[in-house]
């Protein structure tokens, strides 16, 4: 049974140790030390990436302009050993924004990596042993949208950004974002080489200013120097940002999936008390491989609660063994999904020398489970911003620079499909069955109804409640259900033992708190340590296991960029 003392224990009581203004600073190498660039992209995700892209093809045709930027024109940074290394999603993709993106280039478009078009689709509300199959509603309808693996297509990104000129740093953090009279005019990347307690090791390499006349922050979900920006700049939206955790493998079968699959209900609790909401996905990739995850929403209660065991536990479920008969797990990650959707977009997408895109401007669609292609659009559409800002008499460190920019995201098909949907996600606090009939209300009328707002409660803020829900997880054995750490290694996670901690969290905490970070975490990051016999306790780290998921960051605590280069390799996500 719940207890009646947890209710009251919320993370955001125990802040970690961190301001945003640890990631603000201004430029400190010499001039003639500084790596200079003429627009920065911080971030190798489909939005990043297809903001290269499209300033090499604006470039490409006017050389004048791609001369006065100097010997690198656009430069992008990634903290993972690649492009790709640290995506993450379904994904089941609508392809309007790449066709854009290449348009006129049929070789390129021909070239994307692709498992085909949705081959057809099941909506099913399972219970403990059935699957009842349900109308797919219209925000769930993928007909002609493309089958892929992120980070397999943003491989192939990079390398047509690489081609069309754009000079790649790979295993590069960007650490601080440098501000100089009031405009961002780069970033500063982070330090390799360093021991636990920070020393400089035999390998040392200190980071450098990176400094640009654009810099475009495409970092992703919960990023670190988007969070610092939204903060130094004050582009917060109207509601708090809200996200998912989702936990994702992939699987070698037996035999090949026909459609594509999403479930709702079981193993989720309808009560709104527990505030469980999410569901999962099932999705063929190719004959021989299917990919499938669940997300939960990060505003739970329940203490025990987990996505990586919730996703152990539907495995078990009749319907999802057997498309997994007879197979293998070949791949296994982790990463949250931004979704406060339209409340929650920053004030404005751009400041002086500043644009944000993708995830960093809030544009996921989570009624529609879609988020690429609203990158993909996005990053096409902040490199014509940056590229007009840098025309003769115009100015990217002006005020109001990028307003054209901002207008064209909202007022576009990304803002409008994004305001149709808006109150989605919050209706679902009020449980399963208010929330589905709330959201089968706002589909039909295209957002019209209810006629009033909804609001985002911070996922930091919810109170905390226990009800044995651990008790139901199966245990791991190895074929069909598998354990944190044997999925972390299943990550190709790269992360040094010996490198500094960039997990900031409040080390004394009560129980109920530091429990939340240990069952919430997919990779173990966290363990209950000593008691403090007056309800505190020690939380114990090992920061080397982290697939960088980000949770953390939702729930309590901040994560940190790590020594580029670390956190997980991921090839199939």
């Amino acid at each position: 049974m719940a207890r009646g003392a947890a209710a009251a224990v919320r993370a955001a009581d125990f802040p970690p140790p961190f301001s945003s203004n640890e990631a603000i600073a201004a430029p400190t190498d010499a001039l003639d030390e500084r790596i200079e660039v003429g627009v920065l992209i911080v971030g190798g995700g489909p939005a990043g990436l297809s903001c290269a892209i499209r300033l090499g093809q604006l470039l490409a045709d006017d050389p004048a302009t791609a001369e006065r930027l100097g010997e690198v024109p656009v430069a992008l940074v990634e903290k993972g050993k690649q492009p790709g290394s640290h995506l993450l999603s379904g994904a089941v993709m609508n392809p309007r924004a790449i066709r854009r993106l290449f348009s006129g280039r049929p070789e390129q478009l021909g070239g994307v990596p692709t498992y085909g078009e949705v081959p057809g689709e099941g909506v099913y509300l399972l219970t403990r042993k059935r699957a009842v199959r349900i109308p797919p509603p219209p925000t769930l309808r993928n007909h002609g949208n493309w089958i892929v693996s992120i980070s397999q297509m943003s491989r192939y990104l990079a390398e047509q950004a690489e081609a069309a000129g754009t000079f790649v740093l790979p295993e590069t953090s960007a650490d601080r974002l440098l501000v100089e009279h009031g405009r961002v005019v780069g970033i500063r990347s982070g330090d390799k080489g360093r021991g636990k307690e920070a020393e400089p090791l035999g390998n040392f390499e200190p980071g450098a200013d990176i400094v640009a006349r654009v810099t475009v922050l495409a970092e992703g979900t919960a990023g670190h120097l988007t969070g610092a920006a939204l903060d130094h700049f004050g582009l917060h939206g109207r509601e708090p940002q809200i996200w998912e955790l989702g936990v994702k493998e992939v699987w070698r079968v037996a035999k090949p999936l026909d459609r594509i699959v999403h479930t709702l209900g079981w193993p989720l609790r309808k009560s709104a008390k527990y505030r469980e909401f999410g569901g999962s996905w099932i999705y063929p990739m190719g004959a021989d491989m299917v990919s499938l995850g669940f997300v939960i929403g990060l505003d739970y209660r329940d203490v025990e609660l987990s996505a990586h065991d919730l996703l152990q536990e539907f495995k078990t479920h009749p319907f999802v063994r057997e498309i997994l008969d007879g197979g293998e797990r070949v791949a296994w990650g982790a990463k949250t999904i931004t979704s406060g959707g339209w409340h929650a977009m920053p004030s404005r997408l751009g400041a002086p020398g500043l644009l944000l895109a993708g995830e960093s401007a809030g544009l996921v669609d989570l009624a529609r489970l879609k988020g690429v292609h609203y990158a993909i659009e996005s990053g096409r559409l902040a490199a014509e911003a940056a590229y007009r800002s840098l025309q003769r008499g115009e100015n990217p460190g002006r005020i109001g620079a990028f307003d054209a920019y901002d207008e064209e995201i909202r007022t576009g098909y990304l803002g409008k499909s994004l305001r149709e949907v808006r109150n989605m996600r919050q209706a679902f606090e009020k449980g399963f069955f208010v929330g589905g009939g709330l959201a089968s209300a706002m589909t039909v009328t295209k957002g019209k109804l209810p006629p009033k707002e909804f609001h985002n409660e911070p996922n930091v803020t919810a109170p905390l409640l226990r009800t044995d829900r651990a008790s139901r997880y199966p245990s791991a054995d190895g074929a069909l259900t598998f354990d944190k750490l044997s999925s972390v290694f299943a990550s190709g996670n790269r992360t040094r033992d010996d490198q500094p901690n960039h997990v900031r969290i409040e080390r004394r905490v009560p129980l109920d708190v530091a429990e939340m970070w240990a069952w919430m975490c997919p990779a173990q990051v966290y363990e209950v340590g000593a008691d403090h016999g007056d309800g505190t306790v020690d939380v114990m780290l090992t920061p080397s296991n982290c697939v960088q998921c980000g949770a953390i960051t939702a729930r309590g605590g901040r994560l940190t960029p790590p020594e580029g280069g670390s956190g997980p390799e991921y090839t199939l996500t």
